[in-house]
């Protein structure tokens, strides 16, 4: 086995680097069925440490778009039950696989993972911290809704405390110049740490507000009130009904603005919605098949 590199965040990223994967992407999705001998020799295993659809789906197909078999670790049957630690569990699938694609509910856990694994560590979202691969998907589908990212306005809705994809992408646009809005019912605002890093960076300086206005913007991306996350489920179900996205809302958005939502979605945007001309959230998480198979290869590439 052949050590190649890690995806742990995307504060490991340059903008040049960002660039190659939208652009890897790009190529991917016009070949997407041309590409199912690229890495047929090698396997891809899911370790997945805390529930996922889109981005478990999203990596497997990903994977076998690129010709690789996958291997799907269950950590409620697995020997992690028994008390097996969490750099044992990683070495025994290190031993068996070739890429490590790994979510838990953990911050920083990827990073561990990737210090005694031999293959590379993909980070699919580690707690409430980062995800970087959502971060891409998100960089994609706004670049191919708009044809542009930098002078957007952007507006981050929902529960900025505990959203890693927001974290994320906070940090990606500030790296392309958007102007971006953080809207956030109280108590739920971005860490201050995570808005000052991205200001003092890129040069960024982030509008805060708990109004939900989203007159004038180009994009609006909405992530849910995450309640597992919360000592008080009542307090996030109040949240969930009265911090949502309305049909009367969108009456007044701009022409051609695009709603996102990493998903699932509850309350924050109703299934009327999804017919809107707005609604982009499923071609969204369509989006992340090419540009997870842009990372997959390029992590075996090198």
């Amino acid at each position: 086995m052949v050590f190649v590199h890690d995806l742990i965040s995307i504060r490991d990223l340059e903008k040049s680097d960002v660039e190659r994967y939208l652009e890897s992407a790009a190529d991917m999705e016009k070949n997407l069925y041309l590409m199912h001998d690229r890495f047929k020799e090698k396997l891809a295993a899911t370790a997945f440490f805390e529930a996922s659809t889109r981005t478990n789906l999203s990596f497997q197909t990903a994977a076998q778009r690129l010709g690789m078999s996958v291997v799907s670790y269950n950590h409620a049957a697995s020997s992690s039950q028994k008390g097996e630690s969490f750099t044992d569990t990683i070495k025994i699938i290190d031993g068996y696989a070739d890429i490590i694609i790994l979510r838990h509910p953990m911050e920083g856990a990827p990073k561990l993972a990737a210090d005694v694994a031999r293959a590379p560590v993909v980070n699919a979202g580690d707690g409430g911290n980062q995800h970087p691969t959502q971060t891409l998907i998100d960089l994609y589908t706004i670049k191919k809704a708009k044809g542009k990212i930098g002078g957007l306005d952007v507006r981050l809705v929902g529960d900025l405390k505990h959203a890693r994809a927001m974290r994320s992408l906070l940090y990606g646009l500030g790296m392309f110049g958007a102007k971006v809005t953080l809207i956030a019912p109280a108590g739920l605002e971005m860490d201050p740490a995570v808005v000052e890093e991205t200001e003092g960076k890129f040069g960024l300086k982030a509008e805060q507000t708990a109004k939900l206005d989203i007159a004038g913007a180009d994009v609006v991306y909405v992530c849910r009130i995450q309640k597992e996350r919360f000592d008080d489920p009542y307090a996030a179900q109040k949240l969930q009904e009265s911090f949502r996205i309305s049909p009367e809302l969108l009456d007044g958005a701009k022409e051609g603005m695009i709603l996102m939502h990493p998903l699932p979605k509850l309350d924050e945007i109703p299934p009327g919605i999804d017919a809107s001309p707005h609604a982009h959230y499923f071609a969204q998480a369509k989006n992340g098949v090419p540009v997870r198979m842009a990372v997959l290869q390029d992590c075996l590439s090198g």
